[in-house]
């Protein structure tokens, strides 16, 4: 890309919200880490896990031409957007169904069905619901908005942390009900305040041809978040749930190194489905220019987690007690970072590329080399 100041700014915007969000995160992040009991944040985490890749779902993937088209084609975002809401709820029977014969087959005897719910429709109908909004704010550039609903969610949640720290229960169901009305609240706000205006219409016409890009970009993004997630799920299977949150705990750290990357993969996509659609292609162009930008993703990743390795190495308790626990796996998982970003962003490359068929069987491939 190259370096206008509205690039710049837009950029800078982003990344203001997606650090605010980063900075109020760490404080949630750290206040559940060591409220909770290791065990009970295995199972948080891991439940939390399954409610993301759920979430992509959700009306069967629809949001992805969605943003094609508030990127691309302003008028018809209404239009778009009553199929949104129309295959949401068509969705809904399937999530159900998926929910709960994952918890019969992986969370039985470890969390009642009916507070694993709680935490799947907190996911799912309202954190990926406002996740829609600030897709459909990107697209239509107004980063602004974008960037202060995201860090008024993660606040949101924040506040609720705070006033479960403050309460005296430490149980997971007491939590669950915490996080289920901080996300609720953040979708009012979120359907209220930020969602473009427009008028909702259903236009036929426009779907049979939209649904293979969405069915597509659905199960690329599922296989995504089940090779991104599914280490969750097998350590709490396999070592347990005290296990399964020293790993979810390390791997959040993890998962910090990822901000100022998928700031620029959001920018990134965004401009190659512009030029695509004006018949630019100078964006990536160059074989030097890609070699420099992953190299410099790594070395940004890398230089993340490092710097929670010396933080805890000269101050092992800054973090609490729970996360003082983890810093012995940190140093031997160091190229996790670099690797992680990486593979996100090529799949946001190929994904803009419309190339989902492609990007799913790479990340399928990456999943089976997890589960063997």
């Amino acid at each position: 890309m190259t370096f206008e100041r509205k690039t710049i700014t837009d950029y800078l915007t982003i990344t203001s919200g997606v650090l605010g969000r980063l900075l109020i995160s760490v404080v949630y992040f750290l206040i559940i880490a060591n409220s909770l009991d290791l065990g009970d944040f295995g199972i948080f985490a891991s439940s939390s896990a399954v409610g993301l890749v759920l979430s992509r779902v959700l009306a069967f993937g629809f949001i992805s031409p969605v943003y094609r088209v508030a990127a691309a084609r302003h008028r018809l975002l209404g239009a778009y957007c009553g199929g949104l809401v129309t295959l949401a709820m068509a969705s809904l029977p399937l999530i159900i169904f998926l929910a709960a014969g994952i918890h019969a087959a992986g969370f039985a005897g470890k969390i009642a069905l009916a507070p694993f719910l709680m935490i799947m429709a907190a996911e799912i109908i309202g954190w990926r619901v406002v996740e829609y909004v600030v897709i459909m704010l990107n697209g239509l550039s107004r980063f602004g908005k974008a960037a202060t609903l995201v860090v008024l969610g993660s606040a949101i949640r924040t506040l609720a942390a705070i006033a479960f720290f403050l309460l005296p229960w430490r149980e997971l169901e007491a939590w669950i009900w915490f996080y289920a009305a901080a996300n609720a609240v953040t979708l009012v706000f979120a359907l209220l305040f930020f969602a473009p205006r427009m008028r909702l219409r259903f236009v036929w016409a426009l779907y049979p041809r939209r649904m293979r890009d969405a069915l597509m970009a659905a199960a690329s993004e599922i296989t995504f978040y089940i090779q991104s997630e599914l280490d969750k799920l097998l350590v709490l299977t396999m070592a347990g749930d005290r296990t399964a949150g020293l790993y979810a705990i390390a791997m959040r750290l993890i998962d910090l190194t990822a901000v100022p990357v998928r700031s620029f993969n959001q920018m990134l996509v965004q401009k190659i489905m512009q030029e695509e659609g004006t018949g630019g292609t100078g964006v990536m162009a160059g074989h030097r220019k890609r070699v420099l930008i992953e190299a410099v993703i790594a070395v940004i990743s890398t230089c993340g987690l490092l710097a929670f390795v010396i933080l805890l190495w000269l101050y092992p308790l800054v973090l609490g007690g729970n996360v003082a626990r983890v810093a012995p796996y940190l140093l031997p998982m160091l190229a996790i970072p670099a690797l992680r970003n990486l593979v996100e962003y090529q799949g946001e490359l190929l994904y803009a590329r419309e190339l989902v068929v492609t990007r799913a069987l790479l990340l399928a491939g990456l999943a089976a080399l997890k589960l063997s």
